[in-house]
């Protein structure tokens, strides 16, 4: 049911509709790139870093008014679809596909340092720190099992962690936003598809693990999760879906409870394949992006509403949890603006 709102003081009347979000947009700027940005870190309102394809990585210091980027030396054909960036200086990427590589700058991009170089097989999916010193990039699986990196010194140096948990075979994780992992203090959780959809967990930082069935899309390569968050102090949301089929809505979303350890029922699901997700606590605004538009929540994922059409590949928030930016294809960064 559709409610009039009469603002008699200015003459002006507002048809607002029992669903709407009271005005969500985005923002778009202006980065001068042209490469697709799958990577993306905002570490405040006014400091984001962003990496993609061609070896790019960008960074703006002023909340986007102003960019600037550059081209890893001698990663010009390397696509870095995961970024950390812990300040305005500092900064770790990894590649998804060949060559599988890690970097870190730590002067603001002028140079780049070349922390590891994994195998001809190694697939790099993404990355997460669960404090400014501890931070995990995990992998496809390699043997049956997934690849987990560990860095203790802010991406300085890396370690294969042992024992990492079997698959079954064609399970697998997607880069499409470099963010189907999240960790946090000793959590941690990774999203993955194909053969089957997981939500898989460990309370000890990757010393022994637990999974758990997700109800997502699910059977075929480019179904799965591909995106997860947390949300509140005990939920993982995880969006997904399958990507060749794009507008397909059915089972793209799980939330997930952390205490008691199983999927909550939810009342809608997205619009359609999305390939990010975050939440904005302070706001309680849970955000999911994709190649066909955009969606929100503001009950902690039970109810979504679609409010813009373009395509986005991946959404973050700040640490502060005040802002939200996504980046796209052909160099595309935008904020999320409340109306």
């Amino acid at each position: 049911m559709a409610r009039l709102f009469i603002l008699s003081s200015f003459g002006l009347i507002f048809f607002l509709n029992s669903n709407s979000i009271y005005g969500q947009s985005w923002k778009e700027f202006d980065t001068s790139v042209k490469a697709s940005l799958r990577g993306l870190s905002v570490v405040s309102e006014n400091v984001v870093w962003a990496s993609g394809s061609d070896g790019t990585w960008l960074k703006t210091l002023d909340g986007g008014k102003t960019w600037d980027n550059g081209v890893i030396e001698g990663m010009d054909s390397v696509d870095f679809r995961s970024i950390h960036a812990f300040d305005a200086k500092n900064a770790v990427v990894a590649s998804a596909g060949q060559p599988a590589v890690i970097y870190r700058t730590s002067d603001g991009g002028k140079n780049w340092d070349h922390m590891m170089t994994l195998s001809k097989e190694a697939f790099l999916d993404g990355i997460s720190f669960s404090d400014s010193l501890n931070g995990f990039v995990f992998g496809d699986p390699l043997k049956g099992h997934w690849m987990i990196l560990k860095t203790t010194d802010a991406g300085r140096s890396w370690s294969h962690m042992e024992n990492p948990p079997k698959v079954v075979e064609g399970e697998a994780g997607f880069a499409a936003s470099g963010s189907s992992m999240v960790s946090s203090e000793n959590l941690l959780w990774i999203g993955s598809g194909g053969a089957e959809s997981n939500l898989w967990f460990s309370g000890d930082s990757g010393q022994s693990w637990e999974k758990f069935r997700s109800p997502l899309a699910q059977g075929e390569p480019s179904k799965g999760i591909f995106s997860t968050c947390f949300a509140d102090s005990d939920l993982v949301v995880s969006v997904g879906g399958d990507y060749l089929n794009p507008e397909e809505a059915d089972s793209t979303l799980g939330i997930f409870s952390i205490s008691k350890k199983k999927w909550l029922d939810t009342e809608s699901q997205l619009s359609g394949y999305r390939s990010g997700v975050t939440y904005l606590a302070q706001k309680k605004l849970l955000v999911a992006v994709g190649p066909s538009g955009s969606d929100i929540s503001m009950d902690l994922g039970k109810n979504w509403t679609s409010f813009d059409d373009k395509g986005y590949h991946a959404v973050m928030t700040d640490r502060s949890s005040e802002v939200v930016w996504a980046s796209g294809s052909q160099g595309r960064i935008a904020k999320l603006i409340q109306h």
